[in-house]
């Protein structure tokens, strides 16, 4: 499983996923945008997981692997979770200027994705975000939440991202659908 964590403030619900997942038996590799960085450290992530956690397109591999390509070829599934408005824009329009949106367009035909949104109601509500949101959709991508309920910023509304437990329910159904890799 590949985590992208990008960065708002549910970053901190990307470690408890994390934490679950590898209960669960799972291999759980993180990729972290700089913005992730700044809510959740990433040696949370690689405590949790036990794996060195990406960050960049810039840092050379022990085995010359590309990997914006080598992790979504390993990956059986990629869960972007919080996926901003930001993110959503970058894959809707094909942007790929750091490792996780980079990462996002090659997971598409390797292993697929499943996006957590995450944002205020007023940038969720707004229409280029509607427009990317059903893009995506249309393209194929797993889609769960958000939710409403109290943000961050103390409005109400929708925006908040999936609790944990349905952004793992949700990645257990897209990973039982779908033939194994070896197949």
């Amino acid at each position: 499983m590949l985590l992208c964590v990008t960065g708002g403030i549910a970053c901190y619900k990307a470690a408890e996923i994390t934490s679950r997942l590898v209960r669960e038996g799972c291999g759980v590799t993180v990729a972290m945008t700089e913005a992730a960085t700044r809510f959740v450290a990433p040696l949370t992530f690689q405590t949790l997981s036990t794996r060195q956690v990406y960050r960049s397109l810039w840092i050379a591999s022990r085995d010359y692997n590309l990997q914006h390509l080598s992790l979504t070829e390993r990956a059986d599934l990629v869960i972007v979770a919080p996926a901003t408005a930001n993110f959503i824009a970058k894959v809707a329009q094909g942007i790929a200027d750091d490792l996780v949106s980079t990462l996002a367009l090659s997971a598409h035909e390797a292993c697929g994705i499943l996006i957590a949104p995450a944002m205020n109601t007023r940038m969720f509500n707004a229409p280029p975000t509607k427009a990317n949101m059903a893009k995506l959709r249309e393209w194929g991508l797993h889609i769960v939440g958000p939710g409403e309920g109290r943000l961050a910023c103390g409005e109400m509304g929708a925006g908040r991202m999936a609790e944990p437990e349905e952004i793992l329910e949700a990645a257990k159904k897209i990973l039982l659908a779908k033939p194994p890799k070896d197949a």
